[in-house]
């Protein structure tokens, strides 16, 4: 059975033009020490998910689903004291914008300190649980690459760089040692060293304490090198699943050839000043979604019946949405 089973997942949200469905029937499984890459453009839905599983979804949306579950327990049938606890103990976040999800009145370190649980601190008498604290804090903060931690520690989020502000959010993800770590695009805006110290850092906890990783982000090259399984989103829609080496090697759907495609290439052969490779066109904003598959009006092999929506077809371990995939030649 897997950690996180996510069946049919369907978000609307109240526009002025009517309800609309920024997520679209979405399917998501996660097993435990598995590395799920979780890839798409900006709009496409990712950071939605995530919301949706950490319950962070307002009043007036609407959310549905065959099956939201983690280890077997709904989590649409939760109340929040328990969707809280869940939250606090076996799944932990770093979102996308560090900025906005630190408490700007307090101190990195006071911060760094609440989000150590308990049971860390069991043993513990009162008078020696504060210096346990400080130095469970800053063991975390050598793990992701702060060295001058007692100095990061007594400063404020506005008064530190915006990197280190993302390190401090993945140092308190990772402090209360969970089962499952949600990165929301964790490399954003680092410098090339610092990244390949955090994706090794996660590969590591991965190897040695069957970590789950579910990793979001923009950056197809790090995602190639540590992640077992990848899921393509495209405008709220799953287009295309399965493992890693088997989409880069032969994906089915044109959605995720073209973001392969799209990657930057070092290639010797590679021809001086040769052309990026994009799709033509834009996301579609919510307010104008295209009928049937999303992709329709940018894909070079769309026909007439891409105005109905596709079914989600299987190749093995392979599940693609696409009327004319890849591996037909003729259209």
């Amino acid at each position: 059975m897997p950690m996180l089973d996510i069946k049919n997942l369907t978000l609307e949200i109240d526009t002025p033009v009517g309800w609309v469905k920024a997520l679209d029937r979405i399917n998501l499984t996660l097993e435990k020490g598995e590395v799920r890459a979780l890839v798409g453009e900006s709009g496409s839905g990712k950071s939605l998910i995530v919301r949706a599983i950490v319950g962070s979804v307002p009043d007036n949306w609407r959310l549905t689903a065959d099956r939201l579950s983690w280890k077997g327990e709904s989590l649409l049938s939760m109340n929040a004291e328990q969707r809280r606890k869940i939250m606090r103990k076996e799944i932990a976040v770093v979102f996308q914008n560090p900025q906005a999800s630190l408490d700007p009145s307090a101190t990195l370190g006071d911060q760094l300190e609440e989000s150590i649980p308990a049971h860390l601190l069991a043993g513990k008498w009162f008078w020696q649980r504060n210096a346990e604290r400080k130095a469970l804090a800053s063991k975390v903060l050598h793990k992701v690459g702060i060295k001058d931690h007692q100095d990061c520690l007594q400063k404020f989020p506005h008064e530190v760089a915006r990197d280190v502000n993302h390190k401090m959010m993945i140092a308190m993800a990772l402090v209360s040692e969970p089962e499952l770590l949600i990165a929301d695009d964790p490399t954003r805006g680092m410098e090339a060293t610092t990244k390949v110290q955090l994706l090794k850092l996660l590969t590591r906890m991965n190897q040695t304490k069957e970590l789950s990783i579910l990793f979001i982000s923009h950056d197809l090259l790090a995602i190639s090198s540590m992640a077992n399984t990848m899921t393509v989103l495209y405008c709220g829609q799953t287009v295309e699943s399965g493992k890693m080496k088997q989409l880069r090697k032969r994906p089915l759907h044109p959605y995720t050839k073209a973001l392969l495609d799209s990657a930057p290439s070092f290639r010797k052969e590679l021809p001086v000043k040769s052309d990026l490779s994009a799709l033509d066109g834009t996301i579609p904003t919510l307010q104008h979604l295209p009928i049937g598959c999303r992709l329709g009006p940018r894909c070079p092999r769309a026909q007439k019946e891409c105005v109905k929506v596709p079914a989600v077809r299987r190749i093995h371990e392979h599940y693609y949405s696409c009327h004319y995939p890849l591996h037909r030649d003729k259209l």
